[in-house]
């Protein structure tokens, strides 16, 4: 038998998606939880393992801690915003079960590995990039010596083992969703634009593209792109409806789901004859044909990563794809009947007013049913964050979210002060949302569906509170900054 395993998600700030599936963790303007995908597969290798995502399910810290008793290893996915109050949880459960092993998973440790091992010394080794196999290793006895791709201590000094390579037989791993049938409630899991209840696991991993901000090709899933078979994906999408009949959504949560038009158009066959309804991720890239044929087989909604609508920062962030074809892809998308979800970010490289200003008015013309407006994060390991570093554009690294795990400006350009940036997050949803359409469309939605009109009444809530938190943070820093200014043109003065 394996080490008794906890595979966890750990609670964090209330309502936190940080953790295992979350590419930009962080709570949420608005509540959300993704599934904890990469957790899965180890677990699902590991008999008598349990994989706990503490956040949606509301277990809290001092529930977690007790857990240590009943465990023998511990398997952390830790969040770069997260991994301070992430060490004190594991140090309280070693200090509850000294006998309890415990490895740390994700971005942050692939990047601060030896950091993480020396702030932390209640981290027995860390894995970097994929750690399906490392931890399974580890549970079945395997020696640290003997494991690729990990980091630990030996008599004080920090080893690190040769790198894994990437994981190239992915019909090899179990299946996400027999997991989530045995440790998860998906009646939990809540993403405002997905149909509720919902559920997501993965048909591919790795990106090609080179996004220099995007956190999980650089630093977990890689950029060579691997396929599950379209037959293992559709199997496991009869088990989906197998054992939730009355779910209403699969979202597929690659990093990007259509990228390879031969192979989306074959996985689509597939699915056609379940007569199900699922969403993925995509690029503008993406094709008429592709697109037509994911909605003939049961395509709902596209999560589009337009980021910017100047053509120069699209340029900057090596985006692989230009303002016109954005245009393009959205105009395939109506005629298909296909909905968008459009996630934008303000303060990338290059970034001023006047950009804004730019991305605020493409999003109009776009007009997609929703969005997501995020701050630019330079994550540790990300091209984007050494870029930031190395020309002073970090001013705010050691808080990256605020006390209840919302995001905060980390990046400050010439001309464009940090809190700006940040109330241009919530200037961009309000000139989006207070528009005819957008609010035509968000009536109609409350007064045909009793479900989405409750759902939509505590959203609203939900933002508007955060918007009030945000505007008197803003004022705070504005009036903060303006008091400093003042002190010091009295001292120049006085000397």
């Amino acid at each position: 038998m394996p080490l008794k395993t906890l595979l966890l998600n750990p609670p964090s700030f209330e309502g936190f998606d940080g953790g295992a599936s979350s590419r930009w963790p962080a709570t949420r303007e608005i509540e959300s939880y993704w599934y904890p995908v990469w957790l899965a597969y180890p677990a699902g290798m590991l008999e008598g393992s349990r994989l706990l995502d503490a956040p949606p399910h509301h277990v809290s810290v001092q529930q977690t801690i007790e857990l240590a008793k009943e465990y023998e290893f511990l398997v952390l996915f830790t969040s770069t915003p997260g991994f301070k109050g992430d060490c004190a949880l594991a140090t309280a459960m070693k200090d509850t079960n000294p006998r309890l092993k415990i490895a740390f998973v994700g971005p942050h440790v692939t990047t601060l590995t030896e950091q993480s091992l020396t702030d932390c010394p209640a981290i027995d080794f860390v894995t970097r990039r994929e750690f399906d196999y490392a931890v399974v290793e580890f549970a079945n006895g395997k020696p640290l010596a003997e494991i690729l791709g990990i980091s630990y201590r030996v008599n004080g000094k920090i080893v690190h083992n040769p790198d894994r390579p990437e994981v190239t037989d992915l019909d090899a791993l179990p299946d996400a969703v027999d997991v989530y049938k045995r440790d998860l409630d998906v009646k939990r899991y809540t993403v405002p634009f997905l149909l509720y209840p919902y559920l997501s696991f993965y048909t591919t991993r790795g990106c090609p593209a080179q996004c220099t901000f995007c956190l999980w090709p650089q630093l977990l899933s890689g950029h060579p792109w691997r396929k599950r078979s379209s037959d293992r994906v559709a199997r496991e999408m009869a088990k989906v409806k197998e054992y939730w009949p009355d779910l209403k959504e699969v979202f597929f949560d690659d990093d990007t789901f259509n990228i390879q038009k031969a192979r989306t158009v074959e996985l689509c066959s597939k699915l056609k004859p379940l007569k199900m309804t699922w969403s993925c991720t995509s690029r503008v890239t993406t094709d008429y044909e592709t697109l037509k044929a994911q909605k003939e087989a049961g395509c709902r909604l596209l999560i589009v990563g337009y980021e910017s609508g100047n053509a120069q920062i699209l340029k900057n962030i090596k985006k692989g794809a230009t303002v016109e074809r954005a245009r393009d892809f959205t105009r395939d998308t109506k005629k298909l009947g296909l909905t968008v979800h459009g996630d934008f970010i303000i303060g990338l490289p290059g970034e001023t007013r006047e950009t804004i200003e730019q991305t605020i008015k493409f999003a109009k013309e776009l007009d997609v049913e929703t969005i997501q407006v995020s701050l630019a994060h330079a994550y540790p390991g990300t091209e984007l964050y050494d870029f930031a570093k190395k020309n002073g554009f970090i001013v705010n690294e050691q808080q990256m979210v605020d006390e209840g795990g919302h995001q905060l400006a980390m990046i400050e350009y010439p001309g464009l002060p940090r809190e700006e940036a940040l109330e241009a997050v919530h200037r961009f949803y309000d000139e989006y949302y207070f528009r005819p359409k957008a609010i035509f469309r968000i009536v109609r939605k409350a007064v045909f569906d009793s479900t989405e009109r409750k759902r939509l009444i505590k959203e609203g809530k939900s933002f508007m509170k955060l918007r009030a938190q945000r505007k008197k943070y803003v004022a705070g820093r504005r009036n903060t900054e303006s008091a400093g200014r003042n002190a010091e043109t009295a001292g120049t003065a006085e000397a």
